[in-house]
């Protein structure tokens, strides 16, 4: 079981950019990113959760909302072992709760994930 905790949330205006982090961390001696898949997930307020971007423990990236293709972009340091999401010229539709989730596989169904962190707020407001 990993344990994530996500940052980098916030308000910010229309256009403006944020890049938000995952760190995971592990009892188990050697962890390392590799073997896992990160997702991001976003809840937007009176929806459901939807999944965003994957990263896997290869490096493969996957977009999964049109939405957001050319303005987020998915990246993991692994000495750090924290996955970031970079997301730029952010629109108010991309207003929500980011939650950033643990497994062996990516996957846009959030079912498909064990481990998850408490969610970072992002709001996109003028």
């Amino acid at each position: 079981q990993l344990q994530l905790v996500e940052s980098g949330g916030g308000l910010v205006q229309p256009g403006g950019s944020l890049r938000l982090s995952c760190n995971a961390a592990s009892g188990f001696t050697g962890f390392t990113l590799d073997y896992y898949a990160i997702g991001w997930f976003r809840q937007a307020p009176g929806k459901e959760r939807e999944g965003i971007s994957c990263i896997s423990g290869r490096g493969e990236r996957f977009v999964y909302k049109d939405s957001v293709k050319g303005r987020f972009t998915i990246s993991k340091d692994k000495a750090k072992n924290t996955v970031y999401l970079q997301m730029n010229n952010l629109k108010p539709e991309d207003t929500g709760v980011y939650y950033c989730a643990a497994d062996n596989i990516c996957s846009k169904r959030e079912y498909s994930f064990e481990d998850w962190g408490q969610g970072t707020q992002v709001t996109v407001s003028s």
